[in-house]
């Protein structure tokens, strides 16, 4: 009787609460389009539909002056998912590495690996991007003097122009061969796995899933290698005509980030890998395994279990940091939504809510995924 009168407490409480955060909600809906009214601010997405009137220097879609609102803000989208998914691979990369470093018995590497955690993780990320554009990025000689890397890439103050196809069908077509052969390699690499625990050993192809990401595409490229033309970057007159131009603000931005974090990211997995007991090591030595071996079969696979929480933070922390790309005018969604279509059509309560919407959806979809990969590799340990 006594825990049923309790319930009924409880219930009475979280009922109160709830209708009380419902009502402070519903006075700030009603203060705000009473205050919209007044001031003669139309609500409302209809400005989605009307031209932008502006250009954006930078986007992976069509986009021109004559485009819609909703175009722009479907370019800011894909200009921040383009930054972040580039940058966790760099911080990724850069922070194993860094890791290795830190965890190496030679001296000068661990100092090496030492001294670049203490100085990325110790400056604001801020200043990482400004040292970047201003310091570096704006310091480089102009197109006619542009530092050329055999005749492909070329690098200058004005960005980094790499070839590419004339033809977008081309690039949508090598990436979605690329994520074909990412799905075809896991499932050949999970097939691998269970022949080398039924059989013992690993099957002659074991190695194969790891290059089907790559032998897809390069398949296509060979198979069409008269429809699709690559155009090498050539300076005519003043700049370079053909390629592909990545403007310096990506570059720094990219950068920035990327190194920044993987600071973070490389402390991340050095505790992870120093949390794996010593026996194990001593136990792999035990069977013949070399020490990359035993890094890539022992060590890692059990240091991930540490690793994925605080790893899932720093991958978040990587997609809210891009929003500091405004600093430097490269367009992500925080520029031309939140800057610029803002300025031009002053819808500031739907503007605001869909950009902090994209942001939440982007980290509550990171934090899931990993999510979901931390419980297949924690399967056994559950």
């Amino acid at each position: 009787m006594l825990s049923s009168a309790r319930q009924r407490r409880s219930f009475m409480i979280q009922l109160l609460v709830a209708l009380s955060v419902a009502t402070g909600l519903l006075y700030l809906l009603h203060n705000t389009a009473t205050n919209l009214a007044e001031r003669g601010i139309a609500s409302g997405f209809d400005f989605l539909s009307r031209p932008a009137g502006f250009d954006i220097a930078f986007s992976l879609i069509p986009f021109g002056e004559g485009a819609s609102f909703a175009r722009a803000f479907w370019v800011g989208v894909t200009n921040t998912l383009f930054v972040a998914g580039i940058s966790m691979l760099v911080a990724t990369a850069v922070g194993l590495a860094v890791a290795l470093l830190r965890l190496s018995h030679n001296p000068l590497f661990k100092l090496l690996g030492g001294t670049y955690v203490e100085i990325a993780r110790n400056i604001p990320l801020l200043l990482h991007l400004f040292f970047w554009y201003f310091a570096v990025l704006r310091n480089l000689p102009g197109p006619r003097q542009s530092l050329d890397f055999a005749g492909l890439v070329f690098l200058n103050i004005r960005g980094l122009y790499v070839p590419f196809p004339e033809e977008r069908a081309a690039m949508i077509w090598l990436l979605l061969l690329f994520v074909l052969g990412l799905f075809l390699g896991h499932l050949l690499r999970g097939r691998a796995v269970r022949l080398r625990v039924t059989q013992g050993r690993f099957p002659w192809w074991h190695l194969l899933p790891y290059g089907i990401p790559l032998f897809l595409p390069g398949v296509f490229l060979l198979a069409t290698a008269g429809s699709w033309t690559f155009r090498v970057p050539e300076l005519q007159g003043f700049n370079f005509s053909g390629g592909l131009q990545l403007i310096p603000e990506l570059v720094a931005l990219v950068l920035a980030l990327g190194l920044y974090t993987a600071a973070f990211v490389g402390e991340i997995i050095r505790a992870g890998i120093q949390s794996v007991p010593k026996g194990q090591r001593e136990a792999a030595g035990a069977l013949g395994l070399s020490r990359f071996d035993t890094l890539r079969l022992i060590i890692l696979p059990q240091a991930l279990r540490v690793v994925l929480p605080p790893l899932t933070s720093q991958y978040l922390n990587v997609t809210k940091n891009s929003s500091l790309a405004a600093a430097i005018a490269f367009p992500d969604l925080v520029l031309v939504f939140a800057g610029t279509a803002l300025n031009v059509t002053g819808q500031a309560v739907e503007i605001m809510a869909m950009t902090m919407l994209v942001y939440l959806v982007i980290s509550l979809s990171i934090s899931y995924l990993i999510h979901c990969f931390q419980m297949r590799v924690l399967r056994y340990d559950m």
